[in-house]
């Protein structure tokens, strides 16, 4: 009984399925949908773990994608390790649902390639505001705005919608604004 309780909750450790490698779960592209409706303004936009290009090619199709790029060849966009790249800045947004494994770390490095007014938007578990280290991240750098999903998105473990449903985990898209100083705002998508 207890360990169904973790499993429901989302609790990698304690999920009955072994974790993808790399930690990829692909994003239904509804989620990005929702996202460009409520942050019209994201722009020149970089999909720095973009898998198969599930979100990609959503915002490409909005003409908002700047380059879409992944650790592993999925065979969508180039192959880079967006935690080392050296480049100064990007000059957009970037938008991204990053392997959780990483998340901080994606997201600390994202606040650091962007210029001051730009965004970096993570989609990841609501579940991601709990936690001593993240407290200090969310202290450091408040969010904007999350925008929690009011009906489960799903992320499909290696991009496989069809055998795997994550319906059991909340999401939300993480907003923050380099040199936003404030409280952050929760809203409701869908």
């Amino acid at each position: 009984m207890k360990e169904s309780v973790y499993i429901n909750l989302g609790a990698s450790n304690h999920s009955k399925y072994e974790r993808q490698a790399e930690d990829y779960y692909a994003t239904d592209p509804i989620a990005v949908k929702l996202l460009l409706e409520v942050e019209p303004q994201l722009s020149n936009i970089w999909e720095c773990a973009c898998g198969e290009g599930h979100l990609a090619k959503v915002i490409a199709e909005q003409g908002k994608l700047h380059k879409a790029t992944d650790l592993i060849n999925r065979g969508y966009g180039n192959v880079e390790d967006f935690l080392l790249n050296k480049e100064p800045y990007h000059h957009g947004d970037i938008v991204t649902n990053p392997p959780y494994i990483k998340a901080v770390e994606f997201v600390k490095h994202a606040i650091d390639k962007v210029d001051t007014g730009r965004y970096v938007c993570m989609f990841l578990k609501v579940l991601f505001l709990e936690s001593q280290s993240r407290k200090e991240l969310f202290t450091k750098y408040p969010p904007k705005v999350i925008y929690v999903s009011s009906s489960r998105i799903n992320c499909a473990k290696n991009g496989d919608f069809e055998t795997y449903n994550s319906g059991a985990i909340a999401y939300a898209w993480y907003v923050w604004q380099k040199g936003y100083i404030g409280d952050a705002v929760i809203k409701w998508i869908n």
